[in-house]
């Protein structure tokens, strides 16, 4: 069965980017355009990996990512942020949050789904 990963972006193009990359590769993948829309898509269903976005309207990555974690049914879900964002006290808040990995954007797909294939969950 295939492992399903949730892709939280405000820009359509790096959701269809990532979604390729990921659907390729054999993945599932769920699309949310920020974090107030990926807590709605996420009901329960299990899933591998979230890759999220830091900059977002109406929820920002990092507040997504500490309301993603006070769900149960999350709590142990892993969280990447794909993100313009490079520096240190941004990543150090998104450590601080949840998030387990960050990459910066321009990103490879190739190194994108490297770094998808350590966090994965089983």
């Amino acid at each position: 069965m295939a492992k399903t990963i949730m892709v939280v972006d405000d820009s359509l193009s790096i959701r269809q980017v990532v979604g390729i990359a990921l659907k390729q590769a054999g993945y599932d993948v769920i699309e949310a355009a920020d974090g107030s829309d990926a807590l709605t898509k996420l009901t329960g269903q299990k899933v591998n990996l979230i890759i999220s976005d830091v900059n977002m309207p109406k929820m920002d990555g990092i507040s997504f990512v500490r309301e993603l974690k006070t769900r149960p049914a999350y709590k142990f879900t892993p969280v990447m942020m794909l993100t313009t964002e490079s520096q240190q006290e941004k990543k150090a808040e998104g450590q601080a949050a949840g998030a387990r990995a960050w990459m910066v954007k321009p990103f490879k797909p190739e190194a994108l789904l490297a770094a998808v294939q350590k966090l994965v969950l089983p």
